[in-house]
């Protein structure tokens, strides 16, 4: 693998947390939301990624790599927190309030995964970056 396929690696890894990392705000700044637009309660998003080849014709062989990109962001389809407040606006027939199913703890810890997978990564680009700089200076 070329050094500067490292790159291509690295960013492919770097723009798929940085997606992940906004449905992760989006999420959050939704938790405690008890209507979206269509007037039902959010659904909690997640980040289905997928790899990635790139090089040669998108086969893997000698000159090729594997990076990731997200493929799909799909709903969560499990029920949302009820709550009884029979004198909430949104309370249903039964006095019920639906809340989100986003899990504040769940998407902190989702969020902290991503923070850290996105400098890791910015890490690799930047030790591939130093490399490369030593291998120029060993030729002058």
């Amino acid at each position: 693998m070329s050094m500067f396929r490292i790159f291509d690696v690295a960013g492919s890894a770097v723009s798929a947390q940085s997606q992940r990392l906004n449905v992760v705000a989006s999420n959050l700044a939704n938790a405690d939301t008890v209507a979206g637009p269509d007037g039902k309660a959010y659904k909690a998003r997640q980040v289905v990624f997928q790899t990635e080849l790139m090089g040669a014709g998108g086969s893997l062989g000698p000159e090729s790599s594997a990076g990731v990109r997200v493929s799909t962001v799909r709903e969560d389809q499990s029920p949302g927190r009820r709550v009884h407040d029979p004198k909430h606006p949104a309370a249903d027939g039964e006095g019920y309030v639906t809340f989100s199913n986003v899990s504040a703890v769940e998407e902190m810890v989702n969020m902290i995964s991503a923070s850290r997978s996105y400098q890791n990564n910015v890490e690799v680009m930047n030790t591939a970056k130093g490399l490369l700089l030593k291998t120029l200076q060993m030729g002058q």
